[in-house]
């Protein structure tokens, strides 16, 4: 859960093309339920979590605040001094430019699917789609992909030209599309054609008869891929280099046409699993 809380805080700075991060703050909220034992079990892991992802990012750790409430929260500020050339600005998206996503979809629908493996009346509804070993496997791809940061998409959005970029969290992929679009210069709109979502994700939100809005666009997500316009002839180039460099997949998911600063996905989008196939032994 540090991890995750980190990695989304940094995805912020990433989304403007920004890798260099010069501090981080850590806000923490200690549950009031959790009884002294449980407290010192679990804060420091959480702790410890959030600053080892800031090492990984190349930043430390200086200050924040704790305190204690009904709920257990983490979350954080990150902050970087740049030059302008050191930022992308996220409002110059044109006409032709493509979108490319870098993470799959589908964190909200592998956590709940995971939780209701202990409970007989949601997992009733979807037991016919899908196994408990398919559910265990959906939870920990979406671990890894919330644990990983975005800083080496951030840093080749710079070297592949991007011209607008978000970060794509808790309003979903549709949500931050549409403000993404409502912000650029030009008169452009997006559209996405294509979602990567984790596999057998698309199966258990059709069970639950959408439920999740997860193919409509609307399903939370936490700490998810960058959202990056990219000129067309460099997009499949950009999503070469992160599978080159990381080993993981990103994808061209819509394009950019001229329009009303809004965004949406066609009817019937392509659903792309995430992995394509299982492989023994392998995650993804």
């Amino acid at each position: 859960m540090g991890k995750i809380a980190c990695a989304n805080v940094l995805s912020d700075l990433y989304a403007m093309g920004v890798t260099e991060v010069d501090n981080m703050l850590m806000l923490l909220s200690v549950t009031t339920k959790f009884n002294d034992k449980e407290r010192d079990l679990v804060m420091p892991r959480m702790i410890q979590g959030f600053k080892d992802c800031a090492q990984e990012a190349g930043s430390t750790v200086n200050g924040g605040q704790t305190v204690f409430n009904p709920w257990l929260i983490i979350g954080g500020v990150a902050t970087s001094v740049c030059s302008n050339k050191e930022f992308i600005s996220p409002d110059n998206a044109m006409v032709s430019d493509v979108l490319v996503l870098t993470k799959p979809l589908g964190t909200q629908v592998a956590v709940n699917a995971h939780q209701w493996l202990d409970n007989p009346d949601k997992w009733n509804k979807i037991k016919l789609v899908v196994s408990e070993e398919d559910v265990r496997k959906a939870y920990l791809r979406a671990m890894s992909s919330m644990t990983r940061l975005n800083r080496i998409a951030a840093q080749l959005m710079h070297k592949y030209n991007a011209h607008a970029a978000t970060d794509v969290t808790g309003f979903g992929l549709l949500g931050h599309a549409q403000n993404l679009a409502k912000h650029q210069k030009s008169e452009v709109s997006f559209v996405i054609h294509n979602l990567p979502i984790i596999a057998k994700m698309a199966a258990i939100t059709k069970a639950c008869h959408n439920m999740f809005n997860l193919v409509q666009g609307t399903s939370a997500e936490t700490s998810g891929g960058l959202l990056v316009a990219l000129p067309r002839e460099q997009a499949a180039a950009y999503c070469k280099d992160i599978q080159n460099q990381e080993g993981f997949q990103a994808w061209i998911i819509g394009i950019v046409e001229k329009g009303n600063r809004t965004a949406r996905i066609i009817d019937k989008p392509r659903i792309i699993e995430v992995p394509a196939k299982e492989t023994d032994g392998e995650l993804w």
